[in-house]
């Protein structure tokens, strides 16, 4: 059955090259690095981030932790003013749990209940502002090391009404992101011109990469789905790389129509340890060897050691 399916998305009608999609997804709301950052500064950064996406006219989703919205432990109006500036940007909202627990280092109940609680502020919030909370991403895309638990909780998000928004374009812009934070704390505006620069191209080889890897596993390349976040490179540097991105012939599609592509019909049954790109998921399952996966764009060690970070 696995392979008729896989066969059957193979041989469909190729999509025109010409038309390519993508969604944009946005992780760590408020904002990615909560601790460090001054609320004006999560203020300016986040009405910068947002002035650039509806500019573009950029339905992009934003997922939320809900206890970046605390400060000392107490819920900081301030920080849940950020979030109503999406909703009134008319961007839409999901669930990233309430910590950003990793489902690899808790209990099914302890995960299950961490959702439930990411929830608590934003979904009355959508709810006022005319819609539903329907998406729910997985921190560090840790979904279970083993069916079991996989299928435990998906059972539980589909009876709380969510769906798994996937990632098909990983990457480590995280990295960069912290490396920006360090130099813009230390004041070194080179050092940030030069992070930025190299930002750019690597996000667009990772783009270009998971084209070609969609296209030799299902003959075509399908509609895709990135993942970045909340932070100050992408504040000042977000309009450059959607331009870059239309520049490849990209179109930027909401997710619910992202997900209507076929290939999402396809089952994770991914258990390793990793948070990997549902492209090396499905490549993984259809028992794809090691060259498959060779030659994917790495941060240079130059950024790695600057950040403190490693890949």
């Amino acid at each position: 059955m696995k392979n008729i399916l896989f066969l059957l998305l193979f041989s469909s009608v190729i999509m025109s090259q010409t038309n390519k999609d993508m969604c944009v997804t946005i992780d760590d709301l408020p904002f990615q690095q909560n601790g460090t950052t001054s609320i004006e500064m999560q203020n300016y950064y986040t009405q910068k981030l947002l002035n650039k996406l509806t500019s573009a006219k950029i339905p992009a989703v934003g997922f939320v932790n809900e206890n970046k919205l605390e400060t000392d432990g107490k819920l900081n109006p301030a920080k849940l003013e950020l979030l109503k500036l999406w909703l009134d940007s008319g961007l839409e909202l999901g669930n990233h749990t309430y910590s950003h627990k990793g489902l690899h280092n808790s209990s099914v109940a302890e995960f299950e209940a961490d959702i439930l609680r990411g929830e608590t502020h934003i979904k009355p919030m959508i709810k006022e502002a005319g819609s539903r909370l329907r998406y729910f991403r997985h921190p560090y895309l840790h979904t279970g090391r083993s069916i079991e638990i996989k299928d435990s909780v998906n059972n539980f998000l589909q009876e709380n009404g969510y769906i798994v928004a996937s990632v098909t374009i990983d990457n480590s812009e995280w990295i960069y992101a912290f490396s920006y934070q360090k130099a813009m704390f230390a004041g070194d505006s080179l050092m940030m011109k030069e992070i930025a620069a190299e930002y750019i191209p690597y996000m667009i080889d990772k783009i270009k990469f998971y084209e070609r890897q969609s296209d030799k596993l299902f003959g075509r390349n399908i509609k895709h789905i990135l993942l970045i976040h909340s932070n100050a490179l992408n504040a000042d540097y977000i309009d450059l790389l959607l331009s870059q991105i239309k520049k490849e012939g990209y179109n930027f599609i909401s997710l619910e129509e992202t997900l209507r592509d076929e290939v999402f019909l396809l089952p994770d049954k991914f258990t390793g340890g990793a948070g990997i790109s549902w492209i090396d998921r499905w490549a993984l399952a259809k028992g794809m060897k090691k060259d498959f996966f060779a030659g994917e764009p790495r941060i240079s060690s130059r950024i790695s050691e600057y950040s403190g970070y490693k890949e």
